[in-house]
């Protein structure tokens, strides 16, 4: 079996994600003795043998849902967000500071994933009710590389899972204060838990509610978790999926080539 809990886990986090798992692990009676790390994400949360994993929303609705079970979602909190939802801080430099977003048209846009919600389809979906396009895509492979381009001046402006943020702000204070930001995207439903197909759903919910109740207060801080509720798969299929950055960019280069010929 395999267990697994990487969206949010950082050397700060990696205690209490490891408590949080013995808890869930303690209901369940059963399970791997330890989390698994450093393992290809997508084999793991495909895996027939996956006890539970946390993925995100865009993974979820475009690849793994009909290959997975929902689980239950997690609740951060967080501030402007219902419960079980989480946005996006969109991020510039701190001299650019108040300014409005719809001036980082044709801008550099850095970027973790091509698949990450919080990181490319909320940037996405919020430059298109704004009617702008970026200049350049920089794929940056995660969030953290992201708000570092942006801080050395390798891209414009990036969007940051807002909890990543968060924990940014606690442990990387030296990168967030050379950024500043600019405003929040709209939420979405947050980071669900999943389990491999025929596992059974109510009991792991069940224990993953109790696990976090036998949390000591200090654990459930670090990981910044209120409760576990219950979304549905409609929740998340509901969410608009945008163009990936090959048709973005093919667009980009159709209107270079246009506005080149007149």
């Amino acid at each position: 079996m395999i267990a697994l809990l990487p969206m949010y886990d950082r050397p700060e986090t990696a205690a209490a994600n490891d408590a949080f798992w013995q808890a869930i692990r303690a209901e369940l009676g059963r399970g791997p003795e330890h989390l698994s790390r450093d393992v290809d994400l997508w084999e793991a949360w495909r895996a027939p043998q996956l006890l539970l994993a946390q993925t995100c929303g865009l993974p979820y609705r475009a690849r793994l849902y009909g290959n997975v079970e929902l689980v239950g979602t997690p609740d951060y909190g967080l501030p402007g967000c219902p419960e079980g939802h989480y946005n996006s801080v969109l991020i510039a430099r701190k001299d650019q500071e108040g300014t409005r977003f719809s001036a980082f048209a044709g801008s550099r846009f850095a970027y973790n994933d091509p698949l990450s919600q919080s990181g490319w389809a909320a940037a996405m979906q919020r430059m298109r009710a704004e009617d702008i396009l970026p200049g350049e895509l920089v794929e940056t492979g995660g969030h953290r590389a992201s708000a570092l381009a942006v801080a050395e001046g390798r891209a414009d402006f990036a969007t940051i899972d807002a909890l990543t943020f968060q924990m940014l702000q606690d442990y990387d204070p030296d990168l967030t204060g050379q950024l500043c930001e600019l405003e929040r995207t709209e939420p979405t439903p947050a980071l669900p838990f999943i389990t491999a197909l025929g596992e059974n759903v109510a009991a792991i919910f069940a224990a993953l509610q109790a696990g976090l109740a036998a949390l000591s207060e200090d654990h459930r801080k670090t990981l910044h978790l209120k409760k576990i509720i219950h979304l549905t798969p409609s929740d998340y299929l509901a969410i608009p999926t945008p163009p990936g950055p090959t048709l973005v960019l093919d667009r980009l280069n159709r209107e270079r080539a246009t506005s080149e010929r007149s």
